[in-house]
């Protein structure tokens, strides 16, 4: 029998149009340890998405590229030793190799004479970090939650709605404050330095070319939502039935806008070189918060599609942002973007435009206020609404238009039915 050893390469594979390079977010598998094809051994982070990198052969994984490190379309960044005496199905893993640091290259560990067979919670596919920490936080065990992520991975998603059906209460709520380290009694140093992502990387620089770029100037509105949370509470559960998705109230934006745009256009065009380019559809970024930063995916001809449709693209679109599974086309081509600040208690903002688009329009938190109607002091829920514009294509009376039909459209909801 032969005892030829042979050594596959694992390169960074092609990452997309403009994409060529990329940073080592993590080793899923530690140096030495049994791998299998289709095993997620790292996670690569580029400006726009995090990718997740299989083996791609069986044996025994050798770290050559250590996490954090910047590496190129098609640099090795481990290798898979093959041969005699390498297991061709992987043991699970004992613990998470992203916790630990990066060995250098080293014989692989000997295989152990008996194996004993593992419970179904450990025989499942390994857990991306984000999932595994959450997993953790919460005492949960994986092999009681239903995988739907791709080869039967477990997703973030899935343990969240785990959680949520169950009512486990998230270790990502609100925690009453801790006491510093030092004032409880331990030992601690005054700051902790944390390395800055590739995507916040490429969200600073701009958010910096964009205040460089452009002629920024921000108009604001208020709009009563009374009429709109009516219909909403009157059809939401039929809604819900019908269509298997929720209502929300981007979905009610986002008509308005649409509808905005037809009668300001110039809101939704760009300014290249000496022209004015005009978009004929409006493909709508929404605003996502992740973990590793703001992510703006487009939903495509927003112009073209129903409520429920609208809010289906845009439930699939922040799933797969969230779980790092969004893709470039995904991100690419808008031409306007809503950024709800709202959800997070935001009351006011200026929001920074998302170049080449000239306008973002920000949503924020429903607040119950005293204000006059017909002559009477009434209790009513208002949103205060803004909308940042490249003041060198769109003028001040222009973007309250906008701003007007927007706020108009949305306090008489039948308008956008109509579409009068």
């Amino acid at each position: 029998m032969s005892n030829t050893l042979t050594l596959v390469d694992l390169p960074v594979p092609s990452l997309g149009e403009s994409v060529t390079e990329a940073r080592i977010a993590n080793w899923i598998k530690a140096d030495g340890q049994a791998v299998g094809p289709d095993d997620v051994v790292a996670e690569l982070e580029t400006d726009k998405a995090a990718v997740e990198l299989p083996a791609g052969a069986s044996g025994v994984l050798h770290i050559v590229k250590a996490r954090g490190q910047t590496v190129n379309v098609g640099d090795v960044i481990a290798r898979i030793e093959r041969g005699a005496g390498i297991p061709a199905t992987p043991p699970a893993a004992k613990g998470a190799a992203s916790s630990a640091p990066n060995p250098a290259v080293s014989a692989p560990a000997p295989a152990p004479a008996i194996a004993r067979e593992k419970p179904a919670s450990q025989t499942a596919r390994p857990l991306a970090p984000s999932v595994e920490r959450l997993v953790a936080e919460n005492k949960l065990d994986p092999g009681h939650i239903t995988p739907t992520g791709p080869g039967g991975r477990l997703t973030k998603g899935d343990v969240l709605d785990f959680m949520q059906e169950r009512a486990v209460p998230s270790s990502a709520a609100p925690r009453a404050a801790a006491l510093p380290a030092a004032a409880a009694g331990t030992d601690s140093s005054e700051e902790t330095r944390v390395e800055i992502s590739k995507l916040r990387e490429t969200i600073a620089r701009r958010l910096v070319e964009a205040q460089h770029s452009a002629a920024i100037l921000s108009t604001f509105n208020e709009i009563d939502m009374s009429a709109v949370m009516a219909l909403r509470e009157k059809y939401r559960e039929k809604f819900e039935k019908t269509y298997q998705v929720g209502l929300g109230f981007l979905s009610f934006f986002a008509r308005a806008l649409c509808a905005a745009v037809k009668t300001v256009p110039i809101i939704n065009a760009q300014l290249h070189d000496r022209a004015i380019v005009y978009k004929n559809h409006v493909h709508l970024g929404v605003a996502v918060a992740t973990e590793k930063g703001l992510i703006v995916p487009v939903v495509r001809y927003a112009d073209k599609l129903s409520m429920a449709q609208i809010e289906t693209e845009i439930k699939r679109l922040a799933t797969r942002a969230r779980e790092g599974k969004i893709t470039l086309e995904e991100l690419g081509g808008g031409t306007l973007t809503i950024t709800n600040g709202g959800v997070f208690g935001s009351l006011f903002s200026t929001p920074i435009l998302n170049p080449p688009q000239s306008a973002i329009l920000a949503l924020h938190k429903i607040e119950k206020r005293a204000v006059v109607v017909n002559d009477q002091i009434v209790i009513r829920p208002m949103m205060y609404v803004a909308l940042s514009y490249d003041h060198r294509l769109i003028d001040g009376q222009q973007a309250v238009t906008f701003l007007v039909n927007i706020k108009e459209a949305l306090e008489d909801p039948p308008r956008l039915l109509l579409e009068v």
